[in-house]
């Protein structure tokens, strides 16, 4: 018995394709649907497409969706400085940065330092906008160079006040809040056109202060220090209380920049550390911001342990040494 085999038909349609739509409606009703990750897989798929997606006012509500502090007047004339406008500010500030040392070029030759940097801070609540402000710090002062670096977004008596209301007991209103409260702390080089988020997004330590009861919500990104080997901790503090009524009030939202053996660095030593991040640091969409502040809490610990047992050797060398002479003058003093 003989078989004859026939290959299906696929109906091909009528040929149609993305570029039988009008441009308008591509404009109007589908890119200005779409995020910023997909707006920038979109691009890649034709050069229609491209060509759609570098539309800087797509950009621009993307960035002002995304990072509602952005929309402020000063920093979005500097945006559109960038070399790309909001699309390079996209492309700078979305992904996290990568602390892995490979990352950064610590022979590269530094340029001119900035004269300021500019904070564009936003925090959410289940994706719920609850706090938003632009703050920016010069560089140049003596004060700031030689002075333990710190941004401040509130005054000491200044608060908050949030729609979030407290949920259970204590334990599982830090659960609540480490949950759901995310942060976004993009700093902005004026003078390099360039920007980097310093957050971790998730909160990578929740606790209530023993002494205020404040909840202390710790941000953090373990960067690259001036020398090879070491590490620093960008840290952002989010700390706040629950009021009488049950509702969360924001009481100080802060940033700095903290070496591994627990000291706070100055405006110097951070500026270098912050541009170099901002210029030449790695992009990353995920990283496991958490585990790397572990991480490096755990290289803490291991280098607090080998500076004690290095003094602890230097001890024992200087008291054999006031041992040893003191025996030799008695011995040259009973026996000469």
């Amino acid at each position: 018995m003989g078989f004859s085999a026939t290959s299906p038909t696929v109906d091909q349609g009528d040929g149609a394709s993305i570029s039988a739509v009008h441009p308008d409606i591509i404009m109007a009703h589908i890119l200005t649907r779409l995020d910023g990750q997909t707006l920038a897989s979109a691009s890649c798929a034709s050069s229609q497409l491209h060509a759609f997606s570098t539309e800087g006012k797509l950009w621009r509500d993307i960035c002002s969706a995304t990072w509602p502090s952005v929309a402020d007047p000063r920093v979005d004339d500097l945006i559109s400085t960038f070399p790309a406008g909001h699309r390079s500010f996209y492309s700078d500030s979305f992904p996290l940065l990568d602390n892995s040392p490979s990352q950064f070029d610590l022979s590269r030759p530094s340029s001119p330092p900035t004269t300021e940097l500019i904070s564009a801070v936003d925090i959410f609540y289940k994706d719920q906008l609850i706090f938003s402000k632009v703050q920016e710090s010069e560089t140049e002062s003596g004060w700031f160079l030689c002075s333990p670096f710190r941004v401040d977004l509130l005054d000491p008596k200044e608060t908050v006040p949030t729609p979030i209301r407290q949920v259970g007991e204590d334990q599982a209103s830090l659960k609540q809040l480490e949950e759901n409260l995310s942060l976004s702390w993009i700093v902005i080089d004026p003078t390099r056109k360039r920007a980097a988020n310093f957050s971790s997004r998730r909160a990578v330590t929740v606790q209530r202060h023993w002494l205020t009861g404040e909840i202390q919500l710790r941000f953090a990104t373990i960067l690259a220090g001036e020398k090879r080997g070491e590490f620093v901790q960008c840290g952002m503090v989010v700390t706040c209380n629950w009021s009488e009524g049950g509702e969360l009030h924001v009481r100080e939202v802060s940033m700095q920049v903290e070496g591994m053996e627990g000291n706070h660095l100055n405006g110097r030593e951070s500026l270098v550390i912050l541009e170099r991040a901002i210029e030449g640091g790695k992009r990353r969409k995920e990283v496991k911001g958490k585990g790397r502040f572990e991480e490096y809490l755990e290289m803490k610990r291991e280098r607090r342990e080998r500076m004690e047992r290095r003094e602890k050797t230097l001890d024992m060398i200087c008291i054999a040494t006031g041992v040893t002479i003191f025996f030799t003058f008695w011995s040259f003093v009973l026996f000469r």
